[in-house]
């Protein structure tokens, strides 16, 4: 992108997203960030008066302070209803059908890129951005988006991806696709500043 454009970035609290979201804004565009609460608050376990659990009450609290230091808007939504229905009933149907189905690909078709993406839409995103490690590109010859994997091939999340389809390709960034997590001493750097956990 050769224009500043708005870019919603989801934000986890974690190292990766975190990156993601700095990346941007050193490029120059407006970023929001946008964090999922998909658990509700009760349900986390606690260790130590901190909380665990994907996209809980410390992530959103992790992701809050990234953006602050960032000096970009930071926003949490309730997904806890639309999680429960999509991931976390359709995963107990599976098992007990003798399925192992992965809850991070339903997660990525049903929350992060279609329930997310709305409302990153309704904020006037030109782009919904994660800190995944994939690449998407434009093929001229067969006139569509591709989804490939990451340049670090011991980090590549390409395969969580699979079920996006062309609208939602055409709208994401994944800043992190071109980086290797290892070797990078911007995004080390970037990671050991944000003092976050991993995502």
């Amino acid at each position: 992108m050769t224009k500043r454009k708005r870019v919603v970035v989801a934000m986890s609290g974690g190292v990766d997203s975190s990156v993601a979201a700095s990346l941007l804004v050193d490029a120059g565009h407006e970023v929001i960030g946008l964090t999922m609460q998909t658990w509700p608050s009760e349900s986390l376990q606690s260790s130590g008066g901190k909380q665990r659990g994907c996209c809980g009450v410390d992530a959103a609290m992790d992701a809050f302070a990234v953006a602050e230091s960032l000096g970009i808007p930071h926003y949490v939504l309730n997904f806890q209803e639309v999680f429960r229905k999509h991931v976390i009933e359709n995963f107990a149907s599976e098992y007990v059908k003798g399925r192992t189905p992965n809850p991070c690909v339903r997660c990525n078709e049903f929350i992060k890129f279609n329930a997310l993406m709305e409302k990153a839409f309704a904020l006037g995103a030109d782009f919904l951005a994660t800190g995944h490690y994939a690449n998407v590109h434009y093929d001229d010859v067969r006139a569509r988006y591709v989804l490939s994997k990451g340049k670090d091939a011991r980090k590549d999340q390409s395969y969580v991806l699979y079920p996006l389809k062309q609208e939602e390709l055409a709208k994401t960034i994944f800043p992190l696709g071109g980086k290797n997590k290892r070797r990078s001493a911007r995004v080390r750097k970037r990671a050991q500043s944000a003092n976050r956990r991993e995502a």
